[in-house]
């Protein structure tokens, strides 16, 4: 007998648990607030907040505000140096630093006992539970995991206190168990240097039985092809004939679906999408042929859900998981076992199911242009470029996009900023076609786009190879859980990237 035979025995009853979802997920978010208000009573935020006389949501919603990370940064750096029992009970010792405020270069989400267990590490099981269902020849188990991980530094010199990126921590903190199928070693994951850290992952893994691979796209894809580049090999199942699956999150795939495709031609290979944050694990692709997400109902993380045309209203219309509409695109807020308390997240998402309920992230609250009424959001760009990629067959490798309010001819138009893996034959055919795409699946940018009155056609600009990762780069930002803002209201990152591409390639193509 294998040993995913085995392993298949494990996972069975908790299969049975999650195909409750449908008819019992309302009634599993009550349980969610109800431990998590009970848990927390006695903490200083739960005494501050009455939490001994909530009793159901409404008193919730009366009794708790809503909270971003600028409102909570001085309580969690209270937790950062020590002091117990502040949004948790107990004191917290690892902290997972992700992007950065408008006031700070970067946040730190704390990450209790509770959280890593029953959130963080209960996620990625649940995603080999469906794999595991909808696969039934695997043999995932019978080799190796490449999990693709960031780096951690001591929290303020507090003994056993880490301070990093949340994939660090949850290596840092893996069972014995897992270690004896995980590659590469432990103390190669951690290291803080990403290109030092590719090429040794690199070597490291290329002679191993490596079945399932982990990680943010954008940076397993470097890894891949440093593997190639270095065993001389033209596709990874001739490196690893074994590998049958891609769980990754943390950034939208469909940029990157085509060059995978390039790479790993098996017809064995199944990618699956999980919707994973430094604040928790939220959703997981269940069903191969749906796109959609199943939200994850009992991990001790109640759901609240923020039109986002309501964004900035002095009373929104703020809803539990029962009061969601389909269609309808929301800021999501959660309250958590990591002391999270109505916390706005950052991530817009739009329901496609009741009955489980399912969902799409269809963006960021910061990263949507919308400097002309347009709402241009990163829904929108990732189908639009993904259509213009299949009519013409290039493939984008990264890309970013702004406003230009006015130029020298009083114009207004979006300027896209794009980093080709395969260019197309025509960049002005490109441009046209992602254009009239955009107009065709976005009302308001097709309205401001009428007779070119408010908005010319979008421009894009060629960018030079690696020019994306040369800037993450450049702000110690490469690797990890870091990403490329895809949309953006104001031309602070473009600038910075048009800039650089200007110095080290003078013919920049522009259309």
């Amino acid at each position: 007998m294998s040993l995913t035979s085995i392993a298949r025995m494990f996972f069975q009853s908790r299969m049975r648990e999650l195909d409750t979802y449908p008819a019992n997920g309302e009634q599993m978010q009550r349980d969610v607030l109800r431990f998590l208000v009970s848990r927390a009573k006695d903490t200083e935020f739960g005494m501050k907040h009455l939490f001994n006389h909530i009793n159901d949501y409404d008193d919730y919603v009366r009794n708790v505000p809503v909270n971003d990370y600028e409102t909570l940064k001085g309580d969690i750096d209270r937790m950062r140096h020590g002091e117990k029992d502040i949004l948790w009970p107990g004191l917290v010792k690892w902290y997972a630093k992700s992007s950065g405020t408008t006031n700070d270069k970067s946040k730190f989400i704390p990450v209790t006992q509770e959280g890593l267990q029953h959130i963080h590490y209960q996620g990625p099981k649940d995603c080999v539970t469906f794999y595991l269902r909808n696969n039934p020849k695997s043999r995932i188990f019978d080799g190796r995991s490449l999990i693709l991980g960031g780096s951690h530094q001591s929290n303020y010199n507090l003994p056993n206190s880490l301070v990093g990126d949340l994939s660090a921590i949850l290596i840092e903190n893996i069972t014995p168990l897992a270690e004896l199928v995980r590659v590469p070693k432990k103390a190669t994951a951690l290291i803080s240097d990403f290109e030092v850290k590719r090429d040794r992952i690199a070597r490291e893994t290329m002679n191993k039985n490596v079945t399932n691979i982990s990680g943010v796209p954008s940076w397993m894809l470097s890894v891949l092809v440093r593997i190639l580049e270095i065993s001389g090999k033209k596709h990874i199942e001739d490196v690893w004939p074994n590998l049958e699956v891609f769980f990754h999150g943390g950034i939208a795939f469909t940029p990157y679906r085509k060059q995978y495709e390039q790479i790993i031609t098996s017809d064995k290979m199944h990618y699956m999408e999980t919707y994973n944050a430094s604040e928790g694990f939220f959703g997981i692709q269940d069903d191969p042929t749906d796109k959609s997400m199943l939200l994850m109902l009992d991990y001790g993380v109640f759901y609240e859900f923020l039109p986002v045309d309501e964004i900035g209203s002095s009373h929104p219309n703020i809803v539990p998981l029962s009061g969601v509409e389909l269609g309808k695109n929301y800021a999501m807020l959660i309250s958590s076992s990591c002391g999270l308390w109505r916390y706005e997240i950052g991530d817009t998402v739009s329901f496609t199911s009741r009955n489980p309920y399912k969902f799409v992230i269809t963006g960021r609250t910061k990263y949507f242009i919308n400097a002309f009424g347009e709402e241009l959001i990163m829904d929108n760009a990732e189908k639009g470029l993904a259509y213009a990629c299949e009519k013409t067959g290039a493939i984008v490798s990264e890309y970013t996009a702004a406003p230009v309010y006015m130029d020298d001819k009083a114009r207004c138009r979006h300027q896209w900023l794009i980093e080709f893996s395969k260019e197309p034959a025509d960049i002005e055919a490109f441009a046209d076609i992602l254009d009239k795409h955009l107009q065709a699946i976005n009302s308001d940018y097709e309205a401001k786009r009428y007779h070119d009155i408010t908005l010319q056609r979008l421009e894009i600009v060629k960018a030079r190879p690696n020019l994306f990762n040369d800037w993450l780069k450049a702000k110690g930002k490469l690797g990890g859980q870091h990403k490329v803002p895809r949309l953006s209201n104001n031309r602070k990152n473009i600038d910075e990237l048009l800039e650089m591409n200007t110095a080290k390639s003078k013919g920049s193509e522009r259309i």
